[in-house]
């Protein structure tokens, strides 16, 4: 079967850093027939993306570039005749744009009829700037395409402390199965990022601290604390397991929220009047029996002293389990995130994935930050 990846923003960062490295590991580790068709509003010279993101010229051969107005109706029509999808193969379309293009890029798409069983839709974070906006992203998405075929992408779910989390989780003879307010005392989950915006500003003014990191990364790695895991533990189930978690947590109170930002931000993003927090502190509570009085700590910052992505696990005896990025290893060929990431999709698995179920559960948790003002 041949898998045609469609990608929407090639030149773009993400695509250059992350997407294209992966698919060069991929096409040289496995055995997947691939094509790669970058899509852009302007025209560019592929080869040098190519060479300058992946050093070499392994791509170069099965990669091509479709030029396209993406408010144009008429040019995804185009992009489905230079598809020419087959019934042996499958097409995945990687939105790797900014959020507010995501949901009309998706809706042209399914309207021109790119939406048939062989097609899968792939969506970079973050899902919606609120809960409203996650609903009617949901919404709109589900007009034209099945759940099935919507692949959410957060790569925490692909790194190596979700990873080990989920195998400590599913050994039901591991402490770790149990873990509950009875032994914990609290639960922090944290990302700190040495660097700022670094030239992005615009894109992160549509985001900030919180829809950047805490909506996404960092609530999907506390569900993977918080969910029950059944004794007949079934893998594909894990995103069930995490949305139970998620809709138990009791939505957080603004004195639960603590927002700033880093010195230097105005001046970097060259604006007087930003409210858009680079830090950001949450406490929240769960109303299951299991995590009933634990405080659930998350915080993430940009411009902190160290890098640094862990879970921290405090007991009530003193003692702490500690996970933390970068210190946890695993032997195989796909040493990146998005390896993974794309692997699965390809190969239809659907764990690591977020549903839509999740991101509106974690919306609802988080609806006090919306009005949280800054220090």
């Amino acid at each position: 079967m041949k898998t045609k990846i469609v990608i929407f923003g090639i030149s773009g960062d993400l695509s250059r850093r992350k997407l294209l490295p992966a698919l060069k590991n991929i096409v040289a580790n496995s055995e997947h027939d691939i094509e790669i068709i970058g899509v852009s509003r302007r025209d560019i010279d592929i080869l040098e993306i190519l060479h300058s993101s992946i050093g070499d010229d392994s791509l170069d051969s099965i990669t091509s570039v479709f030029k396209m107005n993406l408010s144009e109706p008429g040019d995804y029509a185009e992009l489905k005749t230079k598809l020419n999808l087959q019934a042996e193969d499958q097409a995945m379309m990687y939105l790797s744009v900014p959020p507010g293009s995501a949901t009309r890029i998706a809706t042209f798409i399914g309207e021109a009829g790119l939406n048939t069983d062989n097609v899968k839709i792939l969506f970079e974070k973050p899902f919606g700037l609120d809960l409203e906006s996650a609903q009617d992203m949901v919404n709109e998405t589900n007009k034209h395409f099945k759940e099935g075929q919507v692949y959410r992408i957060d790569h925490y779910m692909a790194k190596e402390i979700a990873r080990e989390i989920i195998r400590l989780r599913s050994d039901a003879d591991n402490h770790h199965h149990h873990w509950s307010n009875r032994a914990v005392k609290s639960v922090e989950v944290v990302a700190h990022e040495t660097l700022g915006v670094e030239g992005r500003g615009e894109f992160y003014e549509q985001t900030g601290a919180i829809r950047d990191v805490i909506q996404g990364h960092l609530m999907q790695l506390l569900s993977l604390v918080l969910m029950d895991i059944p004794a007949d533990n079934d893998i594909k189930m894990l995103p069930v397991y995490r949305q139970k978690a998620l809709e138990s947590l009791i939505p957080a109170k603004r004195e639960d929220v603590v927002k700033s930002q880093y010195d230097g931000y105005l001046d970097e993003i060259q604006s007087a009047h930003s409210t858009t927090e680079t830090y950001a502190k949450i406490t929240l509570e769960s109303s299951s029996d299991r995590w009933q009085g634990v405080p659930l700590i998350l915080e993430t910052g940009k411009k902190m002293p160290e890098k640094r992505t862990y879970i921290k696990i405090n007991y009530k005896d003193g003692n702490e389990d500690f996970f933390e990025e970068g210190k946890i290893k695993f032997e195989d060929n796909l040493k990146d995130a998005y390896e993974h990431v794309i692997i699965d999709a390809i190969e239809g698995r659907r764990s690591i994935f977020t549903t839509s179920g999740e991101i509106l559960a974690s919306w609802r948790a988080l609806k006090a930050t919306e009005y949280s003002e800054l220090l």
